[in-house]
């Protein structure tokens, strides 16, 4: 089996059935069906034999979600390349360390903006051949510049390659938060026994739709937004963007979708300053039926049935409070997914008193991606799930978290040094997380090994619970725990700026500044108490003792952040230099 033969196979079973959806600018969403995705993936890669594109050539892709993306994938695969893709929002000079360091022959981009990029780096990737674009150029293309439809009208011979289950997928670069990206790469049996191993714990069939809007670059949007869907005969929706994911929820209203924390901790705060706002009999009738929810959660949770009248104040609690909520997913969710960063879990906990259960997994580039996950007939609130069919979990005995199986990486591209150093003579990958596996097999991660931060005293403190635990607080967006080497913790942090400037108003604090409002007596005040009162079950040194307040949000664009909206913790520690050291005045 490979990838292809698992399309082909789709194909043939449900040819007529829509397998893409995509929005044209201004339009409405439009189906492609399996044959017509088929049909597309043919002459995609009849158009790449005509280039000269063979078995093994590494084909690079530059894009947002769009069916064009998909029909790159699937016929460069068939023609027995290498798929190497990139997040939308890499640099000029990410793209270009990625192009030289795979020695990609062609490159498929999106967009002008995205053309832009690859032509301003040209000339340091002496492999690259051709650059294809799918939205159209105006003006005459360049010698080596070629449009996407031009590719598919290409006279190509037959695509016939033989392409084995060994075969290597695809090169994905890892986002990272240090150092250089790594070529991971992935062969077809590494993604299809994970695959096999997802849908054998959750049922995707033909009548789900999946709304895409996690970047398809990325290895969970891969498996789990990509193969598994249309290798079940579902529906994938394209988002426009991820600035317009509730109104493409509303229209698509999916079944499935798959997401990283940030949405739904957004969707959270959001509910949250709703209710806020509202009059005091609405937020005593909101609290209510929250919780009402919860204790049907807890029930459910310990195996027991919901009372008669449990379940019917849970019915009146559905039409009060958590229509709303429901009808804004599109009403007819099974379940969220969540992956890519830790979910906090008194957010799962919260939407399922909702009526709203979201799955959360674990896994990493290198593991194609999946290690565990909670499915819908086996989860617990706090973990990470339980290992999936065919893989072997583990944890060392300084913590770290092991796996070995046929999901595990064939190692990184032109880096047998790297490999060797997280694969051992024993086949177990080193996950670099931290965790533990209680004793009804769950997983729970508890850091990154290299997040750890060990303080003066030498007592070891895991951040992400800490952070997780502020992170709930209406008024702080963003956290992130420093304190290396020194006696104590201490945080900058990211105000929520619309729930701090709301509650300023409210408590006679001038708001015309932002700088200003954040060093008031009364806001450093505010967020003191949250964190005292946030950290009362934490011990003595894991409390943040001191903290800074940041007038901006740590972003993508400021390098900040990962594409999976991961802190790059080291990025941040040098740029906040100064602000740290002010913490610390007793250490200058």
């Amino acid at each position: 089996m490979t990838l292809i033969s698992l399309l082909e196979n789709s194909i043939q079973h449900y040819g007529s059935k829509s397998a893409l959806a995509h929005k044209p600018k201004g339009g409405t969403y439009q189906d492609i069906s399996y044959t017509a995705l088929s049909e597309s993936v043919d002459a995609f890669s009849k158009g790449l034999n005509a280039l000269g594109v063979k078995k093994n050539d590494r084909v690079a892709l530059l894009s947002e979600n769009r069916p064009e993306w998909a029909i790159t994938d699937f016929g460069s695969l068939k023609v027995g390349a290498v798929t190497v893709p990139m997040f939308s929002t890499l640099t000029a000079a990410q793209v270009g360390y990625i192009l030289k360091d795979s020695g990609s022959k062609i490159i498929c981009v999106s967009t002008s903006r995205q053309l832009e990029k690859v032509t301003a780096i040209r000339d340091e990737v002496p492999t690259l051949e051709q650059i294809i674009v799918f939205d159209p150029i105006e003006g005459e293309c360049p010698t080596d510049v070629i449009q996407f439809e031009e590719v598919c009208e290409l006279e190509g011979q037959g695509t016939d390659v033989a392409v084995s289950e060994d075969d290597i997928a695809t090169i994905i670069y890892t986002s990272g938060t240090t150092g250089d990206p790594k070529g991971v790469m992935l062969t077809h049996a590494n993604f299809i026994s994970n695959l096999q191993a997802c849908k054998s714990l959750i049922d995707v069939s033909d009548a789900d739709v999946l709304l895409s809007f996690l970047p398809l670059s990325h290895v969970f949007e891969r498996l789990g937004g990509h193969y598994v869907p249309l290798f079940s005969g579902a529906k994938v929706a394209y988002a426009e963007s991820t600035f317009t994911v509730a109104q493409n929820m509303r229209e698509i209203a999916p079944t499935v979708m798959l997401s990283v924390p940030r949405l739904y901790e957004t969707m959270h705060d959001r509910i949250l300053r709703a209710v806020q706002e509202g009059s005091s009999l609405k937020q005593k009738i909101f609290h209510w039926g929250v919780s009402v929810g919860s204790s049907v959660s807890s029930a459910i949770q310990q195996g027991k049935k919901p009372s008669a009248i449990l379940q019917l104040q849970q019915n009146i609690a559905d039409k009060l409070v958590f229509a709303k909520l429901k009808a804004a997913t599109g009403g007819r969710l099974r379940f969220f997914v969540s992956g890519g960063a830790a979910l906090p879990q008194s957010i799962a906990e919260f939407f399922h008193a909702a009526g709203i259960l979201i799955l959360e997994g674990y896994g990493l580039t290198e593991t194609s991606p999946v290690i565990s996950m909670n499915h819908p007939a086996k989860w617990r609130f706090g973990t990470v799930g339980v290992p999936v069919q065919g893989v072997e979990v583990q944890i060392a005995e300084d913590g770290e978290i092991l796996t070995r199986g046929p999901h595990v990486m064939k190692g990184y591209f032109n880096n047998e040094s790297a490999t060797a150093e997280v694969i051992d003579g024993e086949g177990w990958f080193h996950t670099g997380d931290i965790g533990i596996i209680d004793e009804d097999g769950f997983v729970k991660i508890t850091d990154r090994k290299k997040n750890i931060i060990v303080l003066s005293n030498g007592k070891n403190v895991a951040p992400q619970p800490i952070e997780s635990e502020l992170v709930q607080s209406p008024f702080i967006n963003q956290i992130l725990l420093v304190g290396n080497e020194r006696k104590n913790l201490a945080a900058l942090i990211v105000p929520n700026f619309d729930a701090l400037k709301a509650w300023a108003a409210e408590n006679n604090v001038a708001t015309d500044d932002l700088a200003t409002m954040l060093e008031t007596r009364e806001v450093q005040q505010l967020i003191q108490g949250e964190i005292r009162s946030r950290l009362t079950d934490f011990a003595d040194f894991e409390q943040v003792r001191r903290f800074t307040l940041l007038d901006k949000e740590f972003s993508q664009e400021a390098d900040e952040m990962t594409p999976t909206l991961k802190l790059k913790r080291n990025v941040i520690i040098e740029r906040y230099g100064d602000a740290i050291a002010e913490m610390y005045p007793e250490d200058s």
